[in-house]
């Protein structure tokens, strides 16, 4: 039993993001927070629709537990997460807007 007690875990072998929590656990719920807030841009740009209230409120329910699964991918494996959730909003956003500046033109060559 004592062998057991005594393993510990190297901080240079955990991920990024669990080597930051153990360093100030804030770290840990901004990543978490900041993964949701990414998620409802990258939702918003990418696939949402208008919806009636009752709906969007499950929407976003079910948003934030997925963003609880993909933060927990990001915090134990060290998977890019936020990295790729921000690229994915930025590409969307540029998408979004190349999107009205083509309708504008062609809402105005009409």
């Amino acid at each position: 039993m004592e062998f057991l007690a005594e393993q510990t875990v190297p901080l240079e072998s955990m991920p990024w993001l669990m080597q930051a929590t153990y360093e100030n656990p804030w770290i840990g719920f901004i990543a978490f927070v900041a993964t949701i807030v990414l998620c409802v841009i990258v939702f918003n740009l990418g696939f949402a629709r208008k919806l009636p209230l009752l709906k969007l409120v499950v929407v976003y329910v079910l948003l934030v537990i997925g963003s609880f699964g993909l933060w927990f991918l990001e915090f134990i494996f060290g998977a890019p997460i936020l990295a790729v959730l921000a690229i994915s909003a930025v590409v969307l956003g540029i998408y979004r807007f190349r999107l009205h500046l083509h309708r504008k033109e062609k809402s105005q060559n009409v």
